[in-house]
């Protein structure tokens, strides 16, 4: 019987499917202390963000020789020691398609959100305030240009969502897929010529050796009253540079659905009335949560031939 430890949970319908295949499903957050010791009983590992994969565990699952996979339910594979898992006998798999189109779909609310201050509209309808006035000088996404740092899947997403609203797209990405941009009629640019013709930034790259993407030095290259979302890594946006330029007006808003540490910290961050934020939910919806749970089907049934 294949062992699999759902340590961030599972979508019910993958779960019903490995259990016909005979699998044995265990949904069970562990802290890492603990993850040590459990994952020496499990062929599989599955996680989404909350729970990260590091050399201990990746020792512990050594030493007990019985893991064999590690899945991340989602895009990013950072919070997984991949290389070193690898150089040890276990794979490492993700389901990069699955979650593309709503967390395309969540940056694009939150470029709404800060067009029309939606965010902080609707909270102070909440205390019985009609703020009318204070709210009067929206701005149209029609006619903007977006630039998308980070052009794979979730960056075309949102790049034709965008374009079919009437905005100019531009983006950036030290990989190039070829045809892609007369595919999508969406040019690659320099990230300087980015960051200067921008009316919106929307950042979905992963997360890279060096620093934030979005720091001071970028920030200061940008227009005034730029709109910056991130929905990718927290460590891609200095938190600081970005508060300060909000406080300045050099950045309009931001929409934020990723942190420097989660749950957040920065209080004074996540509730500036310019910040549209949410907590990390960029893959949950039923969709995209019933999509991630067959990749992961598929990914099992490929590895032990079920």
């Amino acid at each position: 019987m294949i062992k699999i430890l759902a340590s961030d949970g599972m979508e019910k319908g993958a779960v019903a499917a490995l259990e016909a295949k005979g699998c044995q499903v265990d949904q069970q957050f562990y802290d890492p202390e603990a993850l040590k010791e459990a994952v020496k009983n499990y062929d599989v590992l599955v996680v989404r963000s909350a729970t990260k994969v590091r050399v201990p565990h990746i020792d512990a699952a050594k030493e007990a020789g019985k893991l064999k996979l590690v899945i991340r339910g989602g895009v990013g594979v950072d919070n997984i020691d991949v290389k070193y898992a690898e150089e040890n006998g276990i794979t490492v798999r993700n389901t990069p398609r699955a979650s593309s189109q709503s967390v395309a779909e969540l940056a694009m609310g939150h470029m709404f959100a800060c067009a029309r201050f939606l965010s902080i509209a609707g909270h102070t309808m909440r205390e019985d305030k009609w703020e009318k006035k204070a709210y009067a000088k929206g701005i149209e996404l029609q006619g903007k240009t977006l630039g998308i740092i980070g052009f794979g899947r979730i960056g075309q997403h949102l790049g034709v969502m965008a374009k079919a609203i009437g905005m100019k797209v531009v983006a950036f990405d030290i990989f190039h897929i070829p045809g892609i941009e007369e595919q999508l009629g969406i040019n690659y640019v320099e990230m300087d010529e980015l960051l200067k013709e921008s009316d919106f930034i929307s950042v979905h790259a992963p997360a890279v050796d060096g620093g934030a993407i979005i720091n001071a030095d970028t920030i200061a290259k940008m227009k005034d009253g730029v709109c910056i979302i991130n929905t990718s890594r927290g460590a891609n946006l200095d938190e600081g540079a970005l508060l300060a330029a909000l406080e300045s007006g050099k950045v309009r808003a931001a929409g934020l659905d990723v942190y420097a540490s989660e749950p957040a910290q920065n209080k004074a961050l996540y509730s500036h009335p310019m910040v549209s934020c949410t907590p990390h939910i960029g893959a949950s919806t039923v969709e995209a949560q019933k999509r991630i749970g067959q990749e992961i089907v598929d990914i099992i049934t490929k590895q032990f031939n079920l």
